[in-house]
């Protein structure tokens, strides 16, 4: 644990330091490394299961004690929200590993930055089953259920093969009641000004982020997603009714009690409330003082990711997918460069620059259209006067800019070796024969695609990101390719146990190698599989395919791949285990109690570290 002069010192060195996570393997090489490792084959089970050759422990669980007395100490019955609020939230998804001290590469001691999406409000409680929430969820339980949402901090050391947390100055938790500041466009804007904020500045509380990134000046990027579901009700008469109908709010309450207990959550009441919300948050990890920042310049949307790119002239790209059924995919262009000699510099960098929407030509052109008061029909003859109207109704600005309604729009990164961009497709059923293009080609798409995005210059360490006009061609075609109804396709050689369905997060390891993390809901139960994390990279005879390299528990979805800069550790997020496809589950009738196995204990989401036997990279 750092003393405080270590700790302030590390603050002190905020403004000087250099770009922290985007480094390279240690050989500083920039190709493809082959496999190594034996596929896994398709299964489902209770436990979690990794290539052999490898170690996956479990790091971090739901409940962990981040602050103060009870380090590590775990007891369902002082389950509140003050308790929670200083313990490792539920749910976790996005991770984001950044090296201690600020600057540099350690890959043995750093932060882990970790997101809590939602909850699974059954498995929380003993008292509670899925038949009794509505009428058990009192203000208490439901105070604690918004603090199990949000973000955590968490300060970690490797020690040999294994990692632990460490009870250091840096932990700390942001709940569904954390106080962030509203930056960019929409700031003050009347349409954000509410019971909790007259003045328009702020928004109280990070709700459901799933994905997210890291910036180029070592920040990390939260990216609100499914907030829709949490609140309830709807004002037809207000001005925001059609807000509210284009992001489904009040559509499925999925969390009603929360307008029960905290009036705010009431969006009939209080129409303005649901706009603080559905932003990209800016966190500095490294300093426990500064408050989140929701980069309204971004849009408002139901992110999934908001991943970080360099263009060539030091403009900082950021991508992201708005993850819904006939949903968009979206970038921003920062208008100012990066500093990489001065951190202070890029503090308020996402507050400048312009939003785009992606439009596919069935000739494999992709147009990024501006998303800009007074473009096109974004102007007052449509309800839009400003463009803070403009970004906190980006999907209605979208609709009218026609960009190409996609299945499902998650995950989006690139590939800092070469540039090509990758977009994650993950499902949708609902899509009829009649409205298949080139982008998306398949009526029914259970299982999800991957679209490979070029910018001008890829592939190649000068991609332009920023330009308006890419090329664009399928990459994967999910599903089982021995089945001739799934319509499978992929690159390359598929090992055993290689094919995938449903697509939901992908990283990057320092050797350039893409990793997919799948996400099938109860899906599962289609295909035989438990959802995992696959590889795509030559194996060592040099023919490039997909191998399966680790696999969840039972109900299930693995989220969050994150290596650390040396490639010998990689963190993943088990999200849910024991829910998805299980009807009858609960605290008490779990279908695995995942990670403890311990029978007066529910399933609890958790972090795997996963290492090499022998100290090696992974993968390799």
């Amino acid at each position: 644990m750092p003393h405080r002069r270590e700790f302030l010192s590390y603050l002190g060195a905020l403004a000087m330091a250099p770009a922290v996570g985007l480094g390279t393997n240690e050989d500083g090489g920039r190709g493809t490394a082959p496999t190594a490792f034996e596929s896994l084959p398709h299964d489902v089970d209770k436990t979690h299961h990794v290539a052999a050759g490898y170690r996956a422990d479990v790091l971090l669980r739901w409940g962990d004690v981040l602050t103060g007395p009870d380090w590590q100490r775990w007891d369902p019955a002082r389950l509140n929200r003050t308790e929670q609020a200083r313990r490792f939230g539920y749910n976790n998804d996005f991770i984001a590993y950044l090296p201690l001290p600020v600057g540099s590469t350690n890959s043995t001691h750093g932060l882990l930055c970790v997101n809590h999406e939602y909850t699974n409000t059954s498995f929380m409680w003993p008292a509670l089953s899925p038949r009794t929430i509505r009428q058990k969820m009192d203000a208490d339980r439901t105070a604690t259920e918004i603090a199990a949402i949000g973000h955590s901090v968490v300060e970690v050391k490797k020690d040999g093969h294994e990692w632990r947390a460490i009870d250091g100055p840096f932990n700390r938790r942001y709940t569904g009641f954390s106080r962030c500041a509203l930056q960019g466009p929409v700031r003050g804007d009347a349409r954000v000004s509410t019971s909790g904020s007259p003045d328009g500045t702020s928004a109280d509380g990070i709700l459901n982020p799933c994905s997210g990134g890291k910036t180029p000046w070592g920040t990390v990027l939260i990216a609100e997603e499914n907030f829709n579901f949490l609140f309830s009700g709807t004002d037809r008469k207000d001005r925001e009714s059609i807000n509210h109908q284009r992001y489904g709010i009040g559509s499925r309450d999925y969390y009603s009690w929360w307008a029960d207990h905290f009036a705010r959550f009431d969006a009939a009441k209080h129409p303005r409330e649901p706009n603080g919300f559905g932003w990209v948050i800016e966190i500095d990890p490294y300093n426990p003082r500064a408050v989140p920042k929701k980069r309204t310049a971004l849009g408002r949307f139901k992110h999934e990711a908001a991943t970080c790119a360099l263009n060539p002239d030091g403009r900082v790209v950021v991508y992201s997918g708005d993850d819904g059924i006939f949903e968009y995919l979206y970038k921003f262009v920062s208008r100012r460069p990066f500093d990489a000699k001065n951190r202070a510099a890029n503090v308020d960098l996402l507050d400048d620059g312009d939003l785009y929407v992606a439009r596919f030509y069935d000739d494999g052109t992709l147009e990024w259209r501006r998303v800009e008061f007074g473009h096109g029909p974004l102007t007052p003859d449509h309800g839009f006067h400003s463009q803070a109207d403009v970004l906190i109704e980006t999907r209605r600005a979208a609709d009218l800019l026609e960009a190409t309604r996609l299945d499902r729009p998650e995950d989006v990164e690139a590939n800092p070796h070469d540039g090509i961009v990758y977009a994650m497709l993950t499902n949708n059923t609902a899509r009829d024969q009649g409205e298949v293009d080139a982008a998306n080609p398949r009526a029914q798409n259970r299982f999800g695609h991957i679209l490979k995005l070029l910018p001008p210059g890829a592939p190649g360490p000068t991609a332009e990101h920023a330009s308006t006009t890419f090329r664009w061609s399928q990459f994967v075609l999910a599903g089982d390719p021995e089945n001739p109804n799934h319509g499978a396709r992929y690159p390359g050689t598929t090992a055993d146990g290689g094919w995938f369905a449903c697509p939901d997060n992908c990283a990057f390891d320092p050797s350039g190698r893409l990793w997919i993390a799948s996400d099938q809901g109860a899906g599962w139960r289609t295909t035989g599989m438990a959802d995992g994390l696959w590889c795509y990279a030559p194996d060592v005879g040099g023919d490039y395919g997909f191998k399966r390299f680790f696999q969840a528990p039972i109900g299930a979805e693995v989220c969050g791949p994150e290596f650390t800069p040396d490639g010998r550790t990689l963190f993943l997020s088990v999200q849910h285990p024991g829910v998805d496809g299980i009807a009858s589950a609960g605290y008490h009738t779990p279908a695995t109690r995942w990670p403890d196995f311990a029978a007066d204990l529910p399933p609890r989401p958790s972090v795997v570290a996963i290492t090499h036997a022998e100290g090696g990279l992974i993968g390799s």
